[in-house]
C-alpha cells in the first residue's frame, strides 16, 4: 500500500506540479482546496505528509497546522508548509518538518518526496 500524501493547495497549477511530483515519486495523493474541506478530510484519515498552503480560503493554513499538530491521531504526519510568505513561515518554521517557499518547482519538489518515502 502506498503512503498517502494530502496535499492543501488552492492553486490549481501548483497544486497539480505538487500532486504530480508526489505521485511520481511514490504515494497515493488526494488534493483539497480550502481550508474547511482540509478539516472535515483530516478527521477522517491519517496521511504519511501533508503539503500545506498557508493562505487558503475557508481555515487559514496556519489553523490547520495548529490542529494537525494537536492531534493525536495525527502525531505522525510530516508536514510540508508551502508558501510564499516568509515572514509566516519563518514563525511556524518550527511547527513544519518542512517549509518550501514558493514558486515551488516540480524538480524541487519531486527530489524531497524520494527522501520521505
Amino acid at each position: 500500500m502506498k503512503p498517502l500524501a494530502l496535499i492543501i493547495e488552492d492553486n490549481q497549477d501548483q497544486n497539480l506540479i505538487f500532486t504530480t511530483a508526489l505521485d511520481q515519486a511514490g504515494f497515493e495523493t488526494e488534493s483539497i482546496l480550502e481550508g474547511s474541506a482540509a478539516q472535515t478530510r483530516l478527521k477522517e484519515i491519517i496521511p504519511n505528509v501533508v503539503v500545506l498552503d498557508l493562505h487558503i480560503p475557508g481555515v487559514h493554513g496556519e489553523i490547520l497546522l495548529r490542529q494537525i499538530r494537536s492531534d493525536q491521531r495525527l502525531a505522525g504526519v510530516r508536514v510540508i508548509l508551502a508558501t510564499a510568505d516568509a515572514a509566516l513561515a519563518g514563525e511556524l518554521q518550527s511547527q513544519a518538518d518542512l517549509v518550501l517557499l514558493k514558486p515551488v518547482s516540480f524538480s524541487q519538489l519531486s527530489t524531497l518526496a524520494m527522501r520521505l518515502m
